[in-house]
């Protein structure tokens, strides 16, 4: 007598897949970058007393090369006010932060221009600076 043979089906387990997916998903989340300015070379000025400021509406740095971006683009500096108007569309005051990073050499002709910009948007400027390093003396 011979019995039937069970067909065994083989399947991929599919509990865990919407663990993976959650993981993966925040994984993503958290590695994107909402304004890309890796790509920029700078270097902060530094100062002795640094307060920390609030999240930015938009981002304007000059670079070791005095280019200026706005959130990581490059854009020419009388183009300044009317994006950052854009940017900033209708946020009450106390809450248009433009963060302004400035390379530690350029000079006022570079900074002063892209300052009267931002004034001129109405954005509250917040320039990054870095701490200056402590010096032990033995």
């Amino acid at each position: 007598m011979k019995l039937p043979r069970k067909k065994l089906t083989a399947s991929i387990p599919s509990f865990a897949m919407g663990d993976i997916g959650f993981l993966l998903l925040i994984f993503f989340v958290i590695l994107a970058r909402a304004q890309d300015d890796s790509h920029i070379q700078w270097e902060p000025a530094k100062l002795d007393d640094i307060k920390m400021a609030a999240a930015p509406l938009a981002s304007v740095a000059i670079d070791s090369g005095y280019k200026v971006y706005l959130d990581g683009k490059e854009i020419a500096p009388e183009e300044i006010a009317a994006a950052l108007s854009t940017v900033l569309g209708d946020t009450p005051a106390g809450q248009r932060n433009v963060f302004l990073k400035v390379h530690r050499e350029a000079m006022a002709s570079h900074f002063e221009p892209v300052i009267a910009a931002i004034s001129e948007a109405g954005g509250d400027l917040i320039h990054i600076l870095e701490p200056e390093a402590e010096t032990t003396t033995p």
